[in-house]
């Protein structure tokens, strides 16, 4: 299930909700629904998951940098070299 390049919240129209999203939404409340310590079990069946913990990973460096301004991909590659040299 790849994180890093799909927005699985997107809604149909307005109000309507995607089946992607409705289906994900009922997960989330049985994962809520749980008690701790089988919250953890869950959190830690994922994580053995190489895949998803990479994705996992992305995603929230991803979140903690979108207030970042941006740049443009030129500049970023020339201080690159740079600092190799």
């Amino acid at each position: 299930m790849p994180l890093r390049q799909e927005r699985y919240y997107e809604e149909e129209g307005p109000g309507i909700m995607s089946a992607t999203q409705a289906t994900a939404d009922v997960f989330c409340a049985k994962f809520r629904s749980l008690p701790r310590k089988q919250q953890g079990a869950v959190v830690e069946r994922l994580l053995q998951d190489r895949r998803f913990r990479e994705d996992l990973m992305d995603s929230v460096i991803l979140a903690r940098r979108e207030q970042e301004p941006a740049r443009p991909l030129k500049e970023y590659l020339r201080d690159r070299r740079r600092k190799r040299r």
